[in-house]
């Protein structure tokens, strides 16, 4: 079955690394990346560096539906990620959920 964009679940998560820590963020999240993609429900999980902010990990992902973000919220790839938060971080997680209008 497939589900319409309108009722995946997209976000784009922001993750400002602490000053000196640039690097290990960003090798970080790129090493979870494959686990991730192939997460149940994960349909698009994609890692970028700011260009105008440099030390900013931006991520784009699409769900198929909240259950499998929840689900990913649980999972060893990202609980082991967020573990690290408090050494790589400079700043709280932001993430802006959306829906797909065209």
């Amino acid at each position: 079955m497939t589900i319409p964009p309108s009722e995946q679940v997209q976000l784009v998560a922001y993750l400002v690394a602490k000053p000196g820590q640039e690097q290990a963020l960003a090798d970080a999240i790129t090493a979870i990346v494959p686990d991730v993609l192939k997460e149940p429900g994960c349909l698009a999980y994609s890692a970028h560096v700011s260009r105008e902010k440099p030390g900013t990990v931006v991520m784009y992902e699409i769900w198929r539906d909240q259950a499998a973000l929840d689900t990913h919220a649980k999972a060893a790839a990202f609980t082991g990620l967020a573990a690290q938060f408090d050494t790589l971080l400079g700043e709280p997680l932001r993430i802006d959920l959306l829906r797909r209008i065209a």
